[in-house]
Formats: structure tokens, C-alpha cells, sequence
């Protein structure tokens, strides 16, 4: 296997640009670290391009099944290469995957307006798939989910459930258009509490901005919208919180 001991090496100079947004999209490749998330990527059988290994894990299974394609790299690199204070020294550069083609909706689905914080992101994604759910639609101003933080958040779940990444008026069209029902989650108790809807097997659930929630054009597409009834004396959950909350009590109405 090759070797790069250096920082300053060009290739991890590259590497170190797929944490921006912009440079996902132009490369069309972006990276993950970690074990966990690098094993589950090859279960799932993610088009893995690159693999990079400390010495810790070059004889590995992982690091002897992409021989060809995997570099052993110092602990300095791996340190510079990390979005962590604790590496575990091992990052896969992985083939984005094309979400431009959904055609319709079927089942449950989550959709995000505009949330944009990776954590609040890839939390739902996360739930989302713990929680049975047929897929994930984000919008164009939400945090992409290829970004290392949203990567981290997610855990794997983004090799076990289909996200699209689109303008979310046309995602609520498309699942208008497909029979789903369409949920949008307000912070406001003049609409219906979530727990007194008809039990659904066909929707989509929108979750708003952290500061802002769902957009007034938004709301004005949803078929109805639902709120989380308040028992104490906070005025709002976080966007994570409240979408684990509707997620799992839609799933048991």
C-alpha cells in the first residue's frame, strides 16, 4: 500500500476540501471516517473510490478487501484529515449517489424546510430510519446530508433508507400527486395536536427551520398541520426532539 506521512501532501490537501458543500457536488465524491460508518458503507455496498487507513488498520479486512485502492496514512494526517478530536484513523471517499430521479412517494415520508444544522439533520435522518420510515427529502437551503457533521449524525442510516436533496414545493407536490397526506409541523396550538389524527399508512411530514419553522408558503401547501401539545413551561422542543416525537406517535395512532 502506498504511504503519506505528510500533511502538506497534495492528495490529503484535496481530501481536506470535501468537508464544503461545493466541493461535493464538483467532485461528486465526498468522505466518511470512522469504522463503523466505513463498515457500513462496504455492507451496503457503497461505491467506495478511496480508502485511507493508519497502521492500526492495515491488516484489517476492510483495509485487505480495498487493497487497490487503499493508503496508509500517519497519525499526523489522519489527525488533519479528522473532524473529530479522537480519530480511530480510518476515512473512505465514497461516490455520491445520484437523488435526482424520484418519481413518486409511497409509504411515510420526512421532509425538511430549510433545517440547518448538521446535527438537527442527520438526528432525523437517524430517527427517521430507526423509526420505519420509507425515506428522507431535504431542501435545497437544509444542511446537505454529505456534509462530515450530518455524516457523523446519521450513523449509517444514510445506507439504510433513500434521501433527496430538492426544492420542497415540488416534493409536496409529488407526494399530493402520489396520495400521500401531507403533515406540517407547527409551533402553534390553534391547529390539531398530533395524537388526535386519523391513523395514516401514506403521508409526508414536514419539519421547519430551527429558528423560523415551516415557511407561510409551505404551510399553505400542507393538506393539514399538526402541533405537539406543550405540558410545561418551555415554549418549543428542538427540531430533532419534536420530529422523533411525531415520527414515532404517527407510527402509533
Amino acid at each position: 500500500m502506498k504511504y503519506i506521512e505528510s500533511k502538506k501532501n497534495d492528495e490529503i490537501k484535496q481530501l481536506k476540501k470535501l468537508s464544503a458543500t461545493k466541493n461535493i457536488r464538483k467532485t461528486g465524491t465526498y468522505m466518511i471516517e470512522g469504522f463503523h460508518l466505513v463498515r457500513e458503507a462496504d455492507q451496503f455496498e457503497q461505491e467506495i473510490v478511496k480508502l485511507f487507513v493508519t497502521e492500526k488498520y492495515q491488516d484489517d479486512r476492510l483495509a485487505k478487501k480495498y487493497y487497490d485502492i487503499a493508503t496508509v496514512v500517519s497519525e499526523d494526517v489522519a489527525n488533519e484529515l479528522s473532524e473529530t478530536k479522537t480519530p480511530q484513523g480510518i476515512f473512505a471517499v465514497l461516490k455520491v449517489q445520484e437523488s435526482d430521479n424520484l418519481e413518486n412517494i409511497t409509504g411515510k415520508w420526512v421532509m425538511l424546510d430549510d433545517v440547518q444544522d448538521p446535527g438537527n439533520v442527520g438526528t432525523i435522518i437517524r430517527t427517521a430510519d430507526a423509526a420505519g420510515y420509507d425515506g428522507v427529502i431535504t431542501s435545497l437551503d437544509s444542511a446537505d446530508f454529505y456534509q462530515p457533521k450530518v455524516q457523523r449524525s446519521m450513523q449509517g442510516s444514510q445506507f439504510h433508507l433513500p434521501i433527496y436533496r430538492m426544492d420542497i414545493n415540488k416534493a409536496i407536490n409529488m407526494a399530493k400527486e402520489s396520495g400521500l397526506r401531507v403533515y406540517g409541523s407547527e409551533v402553534n396550538s390553534n391547529v390539531k395536536p398530533y395524537n388526535e389524527l386519523t391513523k395514516n399508512d401514506n403521508f409526508a411530514l414536514v419539519m421547519g427551520n430551527e429558528a423560523h419553522g415551516i415557511t407561510k408558503e409551505v404551510l399553505n401547501e400542507t393538506d393539514e398541520n399538526i402541533y405537539i401539545p406543550i405540558l410545561g413551561k418551555a415554549e418549543s422542543l428542538n427540531v430533532a426532539v419534536a420530529a422523533g416525537v411525531l415520527m414515532y406517535g404517527l407510527q402509533s395512532l
